[in-house]
């Protein structure tokens, strides 16, 4: 009888469902990322990772500029009118406006700067074949950017899982594939045309239903969703783009005022944190913003906030304890040589921890369309990570860049939270 209650009351829990299915999917990406991340250790070394987390940077940019940061928009708006398909119908006509617009600038720059940007990411411009490959590249980042959108909107989590698992499943196996024919070059061909395989992957798992909420007679801009649409990009360059910037230079400046190798741990470190942090990406689309969109008080966001913490916090928390508890073996047997690197496990797993918390509930700032306030937010923020890092790396070395990730979100989730209370007492107020 209790384990038919306790089923019952799981088939009912929405977050629970999303949180276990989205666990799988971290798992077993996480398995295939401990050898992937292995292999490129111990085959282009750290330096060579530091070459890896500048293109990551580029392509993170390219991913909001392409599609000019309309994915959260989609987002919204998919989740709000999946029941109206003529208002979807125009918010889709306005949304490849806008990705036509983005691919286009985006290519133009790519292509007329790649001497630039690949002296500006790498120091030299060895490498300059992939910003011109990035370039040819665009329209399919962005295209894959607005369908992922959809597919969050219409929280169809099932299918992001399965999206999600093919599309790192064969990512990593072209990853690896290359980097054994064509070493670090190989590497980052690989990284630059994922882009495309996941989009075939969303079209073959996704396409009928695609096709069912979008259908475009034309392309024009409707002037309600080309409004909305815009506070989202700037939303989206604010915090994406600006976010790869500070961490290419924060990158940069290790690499020249310590050494290249420092500059790879650093960039070991992130790539642990943004995997473990992708558990938490998808429940933030396919759950969150579609709840908070059409939360209207006080009351109800803050149940809604503390049931999200009862149901994250505990898993994620004992997750980073358990990471924390096992760094050691972590390094060895994922980054072999990377010695260094437990330093930085205390600050990064502590501010992860911070930013995860600050984060549910400043999804408010995207689902309620707040742009001051989220572009307030997210500019103190990145202004005080990157003063910081440049003050205390030169004081703690690069375990200076973690406190200051650390610190940054101490004072983020404060800011949030006086925020989003004082905007709730004057909605009571008026």
């Amino acid at each position: 009888m209790n384990f038919n209650k306790l089923l019952s009351s799981f088939k009912q829990h929405t977050l629970l469902k999303i949180t276990t299915l989205n666990s799988i999917v971290i798992g077993i990406r996480l398995i295939v990322s401990v050898f992937i991340q292995n292999l490129l250790a111990e085959t282009i070394g750290a330096s060579g990772l530091a070459k890896v987390g500048q293109i990551r940077n580029l392509l993170g940019i390219l991913t909001s500029t392409a599609s000019l940061g309309v994915f959260n928009g989609v987002v919204k708006y998919t989740s709000e009118l999946k029941e109206d398909k003529a208002l979807l119908n125009k918010m889709f006509s306005t949304t490849f406006l806008f990705i036509i617009i983005g691919s286009c600038l985006s290519c133009l720059i790519l292509l007329f700067f790649s001497n630039t940007i690949g002296n500006y990411l790498f120091g030299n411009n060895d490498y300059v074949f992939i910003i011109k490959l990035l370039a040819i590249i665009v329209p399919a980042i962005a295209i894959n950017r607005v369908f992922s959108g959809v597919l969050n909107g219409l929280s169809a989590y099932k299918k992001y899982a399965k999206i999600e698992l093919f599309s790192y499943l064969l990512s990593s196996v072209l990853l690896v594939s290359f980097l054994i024919k064509f070493n670090l070059e190989g590497v980052l061909i690989a990284i630059a045309i994922i882009p495309v395989l996941q989009l075939l992957v969303i079209v073959f798992v996704f396409g009928k239903t695609l096709k069912k909420y979008i259908k475009i007679k034309d392309i024009k801009l409707n002037n309600p969703y080309s409004r909305g649409l815009l506070v989202f990009m700037i939303m989206s360059l604010v915090s994406t783009v600006l976010l790869n910037f500070v961490e290419i230079d924060i990158r940069t400046q290790i690499s020249n005022r310590i050494n290249e190798n420092e500059a790879g741990n650093w960039t070991a470190m992130l790539f642990l944190s943004k995997n473990y942090m992708v558990f938490s990406s998808g429940l933030f689309t396919l759950y969150v913003i579609p709840k908070f969109a059409r939360i209207h008080n006080g009351r109800e966001f803050k149940s809604e906030v503390l049931h999200i913490y009862k149901t994250l916090i505990p898993l994620f928390g004992i997750g980073m304890i358990i990471i924390y508890l096992f760094r050691n073996i972590i390094i060895n047997v994922i980054y072999p040589g990377f010695d260094s690197m437990e330093l930085l496990f205390k600050w990064q797993l502590l501010g992860d921890f911070i930013k995860l918390v600050s984060l549910v509930i400043a999804h408010q700032f995207l689902a309620k369309k707040m742009l001051i306030s989220f572009v307030a937010t997210e500019l103190i923020s990145l202004a005080l990570f990157y003063g910081l890092s440049m003050f205390l790396v030169n004081i703690y070395g690069t375990e200076g860049v973690v406190m200051a990730h650390f610190f940054r979100y101490i004072a983020y989730f404060f800011m949030v939270l006086i925020i989003i209370w004082y905007s709730f007492k004057m909605k009571k107020i008026n």
